[in-house]
């Protein structure tokens, strides 16, 4: 994965960034689709070989990053020896190029390839796959999206991706939490996902919290990078350097907060969408959300660990800011407290930059998210998927969502194909920030408003990869679209 851009290298572009931005439709249209390519590779993790999934350009670089002005045109090829898809998380194109499995868009086979062409909106992004469990086996990337206010910043930009990791195949994990009976369950398509709920109780890493489950999975390591805190990814950056560190939480069922050690910062926009600035040197993420955080660095220079705490533990990864010749001293895996579980303080503080246009809203609806660990079975309005009634929407209304979360573990909840915003916390109205995943703290309510401006066929699912694949997902569908 490239972590960083040089402020030099951001310098030397511009001319070529004003071009590209400056391009007349018909022009950026003829330019030659980006390649991207579903295959495998090999990690090692902790000393220790591991075969894994990628998703990489032609010359195998993770992700994507595309300049201000420029299309999503991309030719995406799968070279996996089984079937995927690839979902676009948190952008806004037309719902036949979202990547999820619907009967209208199957997953692609193998050699097979597709192509893909949108107006992409700017901010940090992700792309990982909605075909079973691949999300976890680290079939994700970057997707970041250039400004032409962000390459006028004259900031170095440092990408932070987290992963959980497990040697063990995430159908064996699976398997593991819902019991014995699940073991020859089916490991495709979330869409047939349906599984026999009489389960055994599962092997957790518990928070020693009575109130509250923590962290499903134990995981064998958590990545920064791709990398551990045995071999930290370490990123040149200039004395007195200015930072945009654009963090993904990429992992499937594991959330952290966001420490910057010795540094301070300025969350300046999250899941890709601008908030008024946040100071602060610890910020909490959870699954799948997005931090923008702009960090100046002192002029004297040094190694500056940036940690990742997994919430209801002393384990961390992270990555380390170098300035030359600054010596970097070795990491210790384990952070010297337990770390609280990620909460909303955050989220109860931002503001949108840009809110949604102030209308009442023309329909309501409310989503109850229950079950538990034990058995573990997860709900939206007591219905597992795909056997779900779909939040049917009209073209063009204000919709609002109450998101009501009566069982003891925190949800990150995404909405495919929209941007929306949170307008309440606990029953308190308030201007929040744009966002496309957001967490309903246990026992808890929140309210999340967004434009129907994109018909189609959506996805909307908790984040925890595993409480989605056992049920705890539905879909919103506009009026008029046949099925």
């Amino acid at each position: 994965m490239t972590g960083s851009l040089s402020r030099r290298q951001f310098v030397a572009g511009m001319a070529a960034v004003g071009l590209a931005a400056g391009m007349a439709p018909a022009a950026r249209a003829a330019t030659p689709p980006r390649k991207l390519v579903a295959t495998t590779g090999t990690l090692e993790v902790n000393g220790r070989a591991a075969r894994v999934l990628r998703l990489a350009d032609e010359d195998g670089r993770l992700g994507l990053t595309l300049t201000p002005g420029e299309a999503f045109h991309v030719e995406l090829e799968n070279r996996l020896a089984e079937k995927t898809i690839i979902h676009w998380h948190g952008q806004l194109p037309p719902w036949q190029q979202d990547g999820f499995p619907w009967p209208e868009t199957p997953p692609l086979a193998p050699g097979a390839r597709a192509s893909y062409n949108y107006a992409p909106i700017p901010g940090t992004f992700w792309m990982h796959s909605h075909q079973g469990m691949q999300e976890q086996r680290l079939l994700t990337a970057p997707l970041i999206v250039r400004s032409t206010e962000e390459m006028q910043e004259d900031r170095q930009e440092v990408v932070l991706m987290l992963h959980d990791f497990s040697f063990r195949p995430p159908e064996e994990i699976l398997a593991g939490l819902i019991g014995s009976q699940a073991a020859d369950a089916p490991t495709g398509n979330a869409m047939s996902m349906n599984m026999n709920m009489n389960m055994a109780k599962p092997a957790v890493q518990s928070s020693g919290s009575p109130s509250m489950d923590l962290n499903d999975v134990d995981y064998d390591a958590f990545l920064a990078n791709e990398r551990t805190l045995a071999d930290p990814a370490v990123i040149p950056v200039e004395r007195g350097g200015r930072i945009r560190l654009r963090v993904i939480n990429g992992a499937s069922s594991s959330a952290f907060w966001l420490d910057l050690g010795r540094l301070s910062g300025k969350v300046v926009a999250v899941d890709g969408h601008g908030v008024a600035p946040i100071a602060g040197s610890r910020f909490p993420l959870s699954i799948a959300q997005r931090l923008d955080i702009l960090v100046d660095l002192p002029a004297s220079g040094g190694a500056f660990p940036v940690f990742a705490l997994l919430e209801g533990s002393v384990r961390r990864t992270g990555v380390v800011l170098r300035s030359p010749d600054a010596s970097v001293a070795r990491l210790d895996p384990h952070a010297p407290a337990m770390t609280p579980a990620v909460d909303n303080s955050l989220e109860r503080q931002l503001r949108a930059l840009h809110p949604l246009p102030d209308r009442q809203a023309d329909q309501r609806a409310r989503f109850l998210l229950d079950g538990g660990m034990h058995p573990y079975h997860w709900t939206l309005n007591g219905e597992t998927w795909p056997q779900v009634q779909p939040l049917m929407v009209r073209p063009q209304s204000r919709v609002e969502i109450d998101l009501v979360n009566r069982s003891m573990m925190a949800h990150p909840m995404h909405l495919h194909g929209h941007a929306f915003q949170v307008v309440a916390i606990g029953g308190k109205r308030v201007a929040g920030a744009i966002r496309d995943t957001v967490l309903v703290e246990p026992d808890s309510s929140l309210r999340i408003a967004f434009d129907a401006d994109n018909p189609g066929r959506w996805a909307f699912h908790c984040h925890n990869l595993y409480h989605m694949m056992t049920g705890m997902m539905t879909e919103v569908r506009y009026d008029g679209i046949s099925v």
